[in-house]
């Protein structure tokens, strides 16, 4: 029998009952090495955890269902998925387009890494197709997107990029992690590769660090499987089952998460301390319609800029009490913070350095009145 409700899915997709003791959550294998039948006798093609771990392959099986892809990959942590795939799919003098706002670990893997090893990369703002396909090169090997983008919310016309990179021979990877695969699946719109930091939605509980790939095609899944095994940067076998029991929830949770952010944009718009809000949702924000499309709704995530400058940022990241001030997102408790000065401060003089004004938050699924009232006493304050 075959399931196509995303809940089901994420409940039930390489996670069957055990079939030695029939539990119904899949084990955590806690070995580094199994017993094999003879020389080469590989029980299952386990032969070592680094290569492949029962609870990893349900997590990797899970994750490739989710975004209707062929073959799921699970890292260490985002960025560890982040420069298998780039180490794999480019090669010294090969080119990347990233986003012009793209997250700041992303562009300092680029700026610092990939560069020093001969990967030329250009910055452009995926929101104009345009400027994209005059970006490409013949040796053009990707188009790298985010939609959200982190933190300017910006949204790429997935379908329309993925026709200039295919024109080009180059893949179009998607980093999906603001969106998640409930509300929005890049494969079924032409996407090569879709990316993820587990860490956030799919985890979903601020309790473990993780990455994920998911290819629509069997022969890079081939390659990516190699070069994973021989990198080394795999999920451990706990770090596994913990993203695998976060997923069974990202449906609902997604649900809460997104209801909360609209009732929080509401207020922000109201609010006179505040001078503009980037959220696709709002139908002003250039992306809306787009991201109509393209989502099933606008997400958990929010930034705004204060009309009081850089230190009226920072004084509301310090008073709220229900948003908590720590970098990253997507758990279930809500997160406020300061992009130019954390989570993005390796692109400060950059051209994706951002706003010194910008606020970005990670509204969770606690109650939306308690949210409301702690981020208005924080900008009354």
């Amino acid at each position: 029998m075959t399931f196509d409700g995303f809940e089901t899915l994420a409940i039930h997709a390489g996670q069957e009952a055990d079939a030695q003791t029939g539990a119904v959550v899949v084990p955590i294998y806690q070995t580094s090495t199994y017993a094999q039948d003879g020389v080469g006798g590989l029980r299952g093609g386990y032969e070592y955890s680094r290569t492949a771990n029962p609870t990893r392959a349900a997590l990797e099986e899970c994750l490739a269902a989710l975004e209707s892809g062929i073959r799921g990959l699970a890292f260490a942590s985002g960025m560890a998925a982040e420069d298998t795939l780039l180490r794999t799919i480019a090669k010294p003098g090969d080119h990347v387009i990233i986003p012009g706002d793209a997250y700041g670990g992303t562009f300092r893997l680029f700026s610092t890494v990939l560069e020093r090893w001969g990967v030329r990369w250009d910055a452009v703002p995926q929101s104009d197709v345009e400027a994209v396909r005059a970006a490409v090169r013949p040796e053009t090997v990707a188009v790298w997107a985010e939609t959200p983008t982190n933190p300017l919310l910006n949204i790429t016309d997935i379908e329309a990029l993925a026709g200039v990179a295919h024109e080009a021979g180059a893949l179009l990877v998607v980093d999906n992690t603001f969106a998640s695969p409930y509300l929005q699946r890049p494969l079924a719109l032409g996407a090569d590769v879709v990316v993820h930091s587990t860490t956030k939605y799919l985890g979903g509980h601020s309790d473990v660090v993780g990455g994920a790939l998911v290819v629509a095609d069997a022969e890079l899944g081939h390659r990516l499987a190699f070069h994973q095994n021989t990198m080394g940067a795999v999920a451990g076998p706990f770090d596994a089952w913990l993203t695998l029991r976060g997923v069974k929830t990202l449906g609902v949770r997604m649900d809460r998460h997104c209801a909360n952010a609209e009732r929080v944009v509401e207020a922000l718009v109201a609010h006179p301390a505040v001078a503009e809000v980037y959220y696709p949702g709002l139908p002003d924000h250039p992306g809306h319609k787009t991201a109509e499309r393209q989502m099933r709704a606008f997400g958990g995530m929010i930034s705004f800029r204060l009309r009081g400058g850089e230190d009226a940022a920072l004084k509301v990241c310090e008073r709220t009490r229900v948003f908590t001030l720590g970098e990253s997102l997507g758990g279930v408790e809500s997160l406020i913070e300061h992009p130019g000065r954390m989570t993005h401060a390796s692109a400060a003089g950059s051209p994706l350095e951002v706003p010194a004004d910008l606020v970005r938050l990670s509204v969770g699924i606690e109650a939306a009145e308690d949210l409301v009232g702690d981020l208005v006493a924080a900008l009354d304050h």
